[in-house]
């Protein structure tokens, strides 16, 4: 038998619900009729046959999409996009490609970037508007930056690093050896396009000749071998040692006061139980990412992600490992399940509740990037538990024992 919300509502009230258990668990599905999903054609299975057109090899990745659970309801944006499905830039020293409101319109005050350099090829020298967050996914590269101050940075970084540049700050990135280096780049601005930042080649290609001589203090003739246009991504030779690039770059105000990266995953986790663990960061460890906050997400095989959702900002979602699922309630009886992989980004508007699934059998792994100073989350399961008893029973008809066993603390990683 099928039971929709309003009928399970109306056999609760009058008295002949049995409690919960392994064995009598109600059958929860779409609130309206006719019913929709696996429990709706269990006597009908030919109705989900699909005998027309029809991608295969990508609708087998999509089986919440396919058939999603008898729980999905109405209809919201779409909140997931494959990089995979990015056109990719690809240049002598590496390649580039983007997500940004132009290719997931929901995706408003953040966009992304996943990028590749060679050993020694060069992301120019550059800088934009929106501050500049990065995760290092593979490799090794080496950063430089240069402040308002007249202080330079310059630091080697690897897998599970982060760095932020800040709006304004100038700075570029070089693939360091044995085989460069891929990461993430996420910018405080949905509409933000990577392929038309402030670079230094354009500018000087555009700028009169004897104007660069009077600012640099220059001959004409020195800028005689300048590129004609933009170089973006090019290779370059492999860089030295740090210690000497450090020394060159340094001038007499010094190095920055605050460092522009940070080994996140050298940072013990702020959550860990035998299903997985996450790691938070944001102003408060990496003081100067002040526009970007984060977590870095591992949930093992069989466990979730909790029911939960964020009050302060919008999340930006970027999966590193594994399969999982993502369910996304809108409010309004809307409520829409997609399936994500490696290389996918998903993206919840701000106070949307959702959670996820790892339906792999390999560690789920992913960030929460948040347009934010501060990380924040509300957990569904330990606000019902700081609330009057009654008060709940009345709301969802749990029994005592029920009650008594909501967990008080944010659990963040649940098991089965």
């Amino acid at each position: 038998m099928i039971v929709s919300r309003r009928s399970f509502a109306a056999v609760a009230a009058s008295g002949l619900l049995v409690a919960q258990s392994a064995h009598a668990a109600p059958q929860l599905g779409n609130p309206d009729n006719p019913p929709q999903g696996p429990e709706a054609i269990k006597g009908n299975p030919h109705s989900s046959n699909d005998p027309g057109p029809e991608n295969k090899a990508l609708a087998s990745q999509f089986p919440s999409s396919e058939m999603p659970p008898s729980t999905d309801h109405g209809d919201m944006p779409n909140f997931w996009f494959p990089f995979a499905n990015a056109t990719k830039r690809v240049q002598d020293g590496g390649w580039a490609r983007q997500v940004t409101k132009n290719e997931l319109p929901v995706a408003k005050s953040l966009a992304g970037v996943d990028m590749y350099l060679t050993a020694g090829g060069v992301r120019e020298l550059h800088w934009h508007l929106p501050a500049e967050w990065s995760f290092v996914l593979y490799g090794k590269a080496r950063i430089t930056g240069f402040d308002q101050d007249g202080r330079s940075f310059v630091q080697d970084v690897s897998a599970g690093d982060l760095w932020n540049f800040p709006s304004g700050i100038p700075h570029s990135i070089q693939g360091l050896d044995p085989d460069g280096t891929e990461f993430l780049l996420v910018f405080d601005d949905g509409g933000f396009s990577e392929f038309s930042t402030l670079l230094t080649t354009n500018w000087m290609a555009h700028t009169p000749v004897e104007v660069l001589a009077k600012n640099f203090k220059l001959p004409a003739s020195a800028f005689d071998p300048i590129p004609m246009h933009e170089l973006y991504i090019f290779q370059a030779p492999v860089p030295g040692a740090l210690s000497a690039d450090k020394q060159a770059a340094l001038g007499p105000q010094g190095a920055t006061p605050e460092s522009f990266s940070y080994s996140l995953l050298k940072q013990e986790p702020d959550f860990k139980s035998p299903d997985g663990e996450v790691r938070i960061v944001d102003s408060k460890k990496f003081f100067i990412a002040s526009t970007i906050a984060a977590a870095h997400v591992i949930v093992h095989p069989g466990a979730m992600r909790e029911l939960h959702w964020h009050p302060n900002a919008d999340e930006w979602q970027y999966y590193i490992a594994g399969k999982g699922r993502m369910g996304v309630f809108s409010g309004a009886e809307n409520v829409r399940t997609k399936d994500f992989q490696a290389g996918d980004v998903g993206y919840i508007p701000r106070s949307m509740g959702h959670y996820i699934e790892n339906t792999g059998n390999t560690d789920l792994v992913f960030l929460e990037v948040f347009n934010s100073s501060y990380y924040s989350s509300i957990s569904f399961a330990q606000w019902l538990s700081h609330l009057p008893p009654e008060l709940v029973k009345a709301h969802f008809n749990f029994s005592d024992g029920t009650i008594a066993a909501l967990s008080k603390q944010d659990a963040k990683v649940v098991g089965t």
